[in-house]
């Protein structure tokens, strides 16, 4: 099928509302960006809403939480909060999937979304975070609601040698293991033009505990888990506009939790660890491999006024699930991909006056993506699928009179799937009966697309920057369940079309003061053929297609009235709706399983002294009442969960002893307050039904050479 996808929608109303930002430099603000456009650019420079959550953000919130997952959700206003789990289910940002890159390497696996790829790389690692909010096709298939572009540490010593080495500890009050972990970073200059970066990481996570001192549930807990995370890059300077680089990025997790599971009742007793497991699992839980090999060459002066940029990649993943009975005969499942790709970036300077400049981006992308999900006894849950994609594109950005920007690019989307043939699983019923197992044929599946984005940016004076954009995405996210829930004998047959999602932006930025400075965004998400997880009569998830609507605005508020104070927040709010009879009714609600709950981040960071700094982080989750029970049964369908509001305050200090010694401090959920994670809640099912951790503290000591 062959499309050229435009359309126009109206803009949800702007209103002022606050993000988070975590640091006592205010420069930090206008960081470069390298995600929204494949190339080195200022962030006033980009007509959409950019979170970069930088070095100073990831490692004062690593003295809380080394988990990925809860960093962003205290960083990134619209990124819906984290599970608690080594599952980020639910975690979708703007409501809808996002796609998760290291460098620029692809994580996620939208052929079989297994929800595991936000959670593959450890921060110390990180230099910073680059959030792109909203639907983009610059990177190609599954970011229907934006990326994230882990951006790892690079040499930025003259020394032959200089480090960072940090240990810390990690314990709850109610006794049980403690948690450690110790991380090497090294870098520096070989020769005047050659460079490196060495890093290791490991940590041993403890037993984790509610506010009451019961050891949580062990379904996909990130409890007694060994994390490894080890990286290597060489670069070599060939002159002032040529380099080379090489990169391995390694990452692995793997857990010896030896609790039982105790299953709870929804909504009234949470389901929790207790005694020892039984020995169903064959395989620990976690991610035994995330391999990321990358070699770059740049060219600033390929001839005068291009640039050029290749990037050469491999990626190799593999995720295991825990033991599950839904299915005859019971097992764990993997979910096995491996990617391999080129990106090809040329930029041409087409003309630089004294008031205006001009250039354009092109290129291809190539990316080969082979997934599957199958079962330790080599059954398979989903066929082998093969994904080929080629993707030229091109990109003009204009500059005029120093303060207006314009930008406006096309992709062409080529993509071809290769599915094996294969048998359905046999899986059990709620009344205890079994589905038949069917031998599916598979074949070839094809999707062409052009795609496009055209952005604004007015910058009209350092209190008011405005800016516009539509931006598209094109994914075929989540083929593989469509696949391995089917009921006909030919994949033909099945709704397998791609999701198309045009994505409408307006906000305002700016610095009112040299202490405040603020972002207000709105926007509109729509995708004539959407997919979200619906409830069957017999409680087995399957796959909805249907139109879909998404809209929400958010923003931040930072304050800096001295040296010895930061303080600030960010809002964000969302609604879903969707039409599951494709008859222009939009009445009926997209779930809470993508749709998240209203949330305020708030802070304050205080510097009393020269070398001490401490501060205080909120996160307050509004309730989400949006859908009623099963007027015969009493029940929540999976997804449509009543979600209670909920405050968390997380402590975080350190203290300089000299240039070369500091130490950390932080506590998380200081309070020790009792709460839920939002998806115990809208899940809706007796397993999911768990307590979020109490207050655990973290102590580390760092050392800078």
């Amino acid at each position: 099928m062959k499309k050229i996808i435009l359309s126009v929608a109206s803009l949800a109303t702007v209103m002022t509302v606050a993000q988070q930002k975590d640091s006592l430099d205010i420069k930090d603000v206008d960081g470069v960006v390298l995600t929204a456009s494949r190339k080195k650019e200022n962030i006033k420079e980009i007509p959409s809403s950019v979170t970069i959550v930088n070095q100073k953000q990831i490692q004062s919130q690593l003295t809380v939480n080394s988990d990925i997952t809860s960093i962003l959700q205290y960083t990134v206003p619209s990124l819906a909060t984290s599970s608690g789990q080594t599952s980020n289910t639910g975690q979708t940002l703007r409501g809808r999937q996002v796609l998760v890159l290291i460098d620029g390497i692809p994580q996620s696996t939208p052929l079989r979304n297994g929800a595991r790829d936000i959670r593959v790389i450890d921060p110390s690692v990180i230099e910073r975070i680059e959030v792109i909010k909203g639907a983009s096709s610059i990177y190609g298939n599954g970011a229907d609601g934006g990326i994230i572009n882990y951006i790892t540490r690079k040499s930025n010593s003259e020394k032959t040698i200089s480090g960072i080495t940090q240990v810390g500890i990690t314990g709850q009050a109610y006794g049980g293991t403690l948690g450690y972990r110790a991380s090497q970073l090294l870098s520096g200059k070989v020769t005047k033009n050659f460079d490196y970066v060495l890093s290791m990481a490991y940590e041993r996570t403890g037993y984790m505990k509610d506010a009451d001192g019961v050891d949580l549930s062990p379904t996909y807990s990130p409890a007694k888990m060994d994390n490894y995370n080890g990286m290597l890059k060489l670069g070599y300077n060939i002159n002032e506009n040529q380099r080379i680089e090489a990169s391995y990025i390694g990452y692995a997790s793997r857990s010896d939790l030896d609790l039982g599971l105790k299953t709870g009742k929804y909504g009234l007793i949470p389901t929790i660890g207790e005694g020892k497991g039984k020995n169903l699992e064959t395989t620990p839980q976690g991610t035994p491999r995330n391999h990321n090999i990358k070699l770059s060459y740049d060219n600033r002066n390929l001839w005068p006024g291009t640039a050029l940029d290749v990037n050469l990649y491999l990626q190799d993943f593999r995720t295991v699930y825990g033991y599950s009975d839904t299915f005859l005969n019971g097992g764990q499942s993997n979910i096995i991909s491996r990617k391999s790709g080129a990106r090809i970036n040329l930029d041409t300077q087409l003309w630089n006056g004294q008031n205006s400049q001009a250039e354009v981006i092109y290129g291809v992308d190539v990316l080969d993506d082979q997934t599957v999900q199958k079962l330790e006894d080599g059954r398979y849950w989903t066929p082998d699928m093969d994904m080929t994609n080629i993707a030229p594109f091109m990109l003009i950005k204009v500059d005029l009179l120093k303060n207006l920007t314009i930008k406006g690019g096309l992709r062409y989307e080529n993509m071809k799937v290769k599915v094996g043939d294969f048998n359905t699983l046999s899986t059990i019923k709620n009344d205890g009966t079994f589905t038949q197992s069917i031998f599916v044929k598979g074949g070839d599946l094809e999707y062409n697309a052009l795609v496009g984005n055209i952005g604004l940016r007015y910058n009209i004076n350092p209190m008011v920057n405005l800016f516009g954009s539509f931006s598209q995405s094109y994914s075929i996210n989540e083929l593989g369940r469509i696949l391995r829930t089917s009921t006909s004998d030919t994949i033909t047959n099945l709704e397998t079309k791609p999701i198309i999602v045009n994505n409408y932006e307006l906000g305002a930025t700016g610095q009112m003061t040299e202490w405040l400075d603020y972002e207000i965004t709105s926007y509109v998400s729509t995708s004539k053929l959407g997919a979200s997880f619906v409830q069957s009569p017999d409680r087995a998830l399957t796959i909805q297609r249907a139109p879909e609507v998404v809209y929400g605005v958010e923003g931040f508020l930072h304050f800096r009235p001295a040296r010895w104070i930061n303080f600030g927040g960010s809002y964000s709010w969302m609604e879903g709706i969707t039409s599951p009879k494709d008859d222009g009714d939009y009445s009926a609600k997209i779930n809470n399983s993508r749709i998240s709950a209203p949330k305020v981040l708030a802070y304050i960071q205080l510097r009393p002294l020269q070398k001490l700094s401490v501060g205080l982080d909120m996160l307050h989750a509004f309730e989400q009442d949006r859908f009623s029970p099963n007027v015969k049964t009493g029940l929540f369908a999976y997804g449509e969960g009543k979600v209670p509001e909920y405050t968390v305050f997380n402590f975080k200090s350190s203290f300089d002893i000299d240039k070369s010694w500091k130490l950390s401090l932080g506590i998380e959920n200081v309070l020790n307050k009792m709460y839920k994670p939002a998806i115990a809640w809208w899940a809706a099912r007796d397993s999911d039904f768990t307590n979020s951790m109490g207050m655990r503290g973290t102590f580390m000591v760092e050392y800078k050479f």
